[in-house]
């Protein structure tokens, strides 16, 4: 049976999110049909999960944060991390997390293609 999956993407950091959303697109299971909706920035991608929960199987998270002088890599990174874990626990529907926290551009660059990891994750779940 083909599983509706849905895709947030934050395209703050427009060329990793293109690299993680095409090495995720790659390794989805075949019989899956997917959503794209992009988001400003990765803050908004629990809203957009939660939203859409009852529409689709299963999610998969997309975006990079990358540290700079203030607090706000700290807040923003373990606000939205937190609260994909709530979400999938909440609704028992699996969310695969391809946001990158990463203290440089170069670390970012270096890990653009862990698109893959998420869906493999999320295919080990929706298609046992």
């Amino acid at each position: 049976m083909k599983k509706k999956v849905l895709i947030v993407v934050s395209d703050y950091y427009k060329d990793i999110s293109e690299a993680l959303l095409k090495s995720t697109k790659k390794y989805l299971n075949k019989k899956t049909n997917f959503k794209i909706i992009k988001v400003p920035g990765v803050f908004e991608i629990p809203v957009i999960i939660s939203k859409n929960i009852k529409k689709f199987d299963g999610f998969v998270a997309i975006g990079c944060v990358i540290k700079g002088k203030t607090a706000h890599f700290d807040l923003i990174s373990k606000s939205v991390i937190d609260a994909i874990m709530n979400i999938s626990i909440d609704s028992k529907k699996p969310v695969g997390n391809s946001i990158l926290t990463c203290f440089n551009y170069k670390q970012a660059l270096v890990r653009k293609n862990k698109g893959k990891e998420a869906a493999l994750a999320l295919n080990s779940i929706l298609y046992k």
